[in-house]
């Protein structure tokens, strides 16, 4: 990867993988240190990474330093991992966006990053494999799970509307 390559993943690259990495931390200024990160990283390794995989190879050290980042914050405050809520969304407004967000922000981050990744950002099942290193079959149940939940967590879509 030469200077121009370089420069044409940042122009290319860089608006998608920071909403990318925004929608799962919520966190603007994590966000862009992620991002700044992944870029930096990208021009220390720009001898051995094809730029024709450049945005695979951004998402994966996205989603592998926000998952590292996650982890390092939860042993620093010491929380336990929580189990999904049952409970449904019952509040008398309709800003679907908002109650989407709600939902998405319940989901544990392996699953969120995934259904991001497909449903927000357009990723085939193999392309969410390689970023995530999981197999297809579990990037499939992780995403059959999120929407499970998301359409128990929503209701019916009456009570939405």
């Amino acid at each position: 990867m030469n200077i121009a390559d370089y420069n044409l993943a940042v122009d290319d690259w860089a608006d998608a993988l920071y909403r990318y990495v925004l929608k799962n931390l919520g966190d603007t200024m994590s966000a862009q240190d992620i991002v700044q990160d992944c870029y930096e990283k990208l021009w220390i390794h720009r001898e051995t990474v094809d730029s024709l995989k450049v945005k695979s190879w951004l998402f994966t050290t996205a989603h592998h330093t926000m998952i590292d980042g996650i982890r390092k914050m939860r042993k620093e405050t010491l929380v336990e991992t929580t189990k999904l809520p049952e409970s449904t969304y019952s509040h008398g407004y309709s800003d679907l966006q908002e109650i989407l967000q709600v939902a998405v922000d319940k989901l544990p981050e392996i699953q969120k990053s995934v259904l991001l990744l497909r449903d927000y950002e357009g990723y085939s099942y193999r392309e969410i494999g390689e970023i995530t290193d999981l197999t297809e079959a579990q990037v499939k149940v992780y995403i059959y799970r999120s929407r499970i939940f998301m359409k128990n967590y929503i209701g019916t879509l009456d009570a939405v509307i």
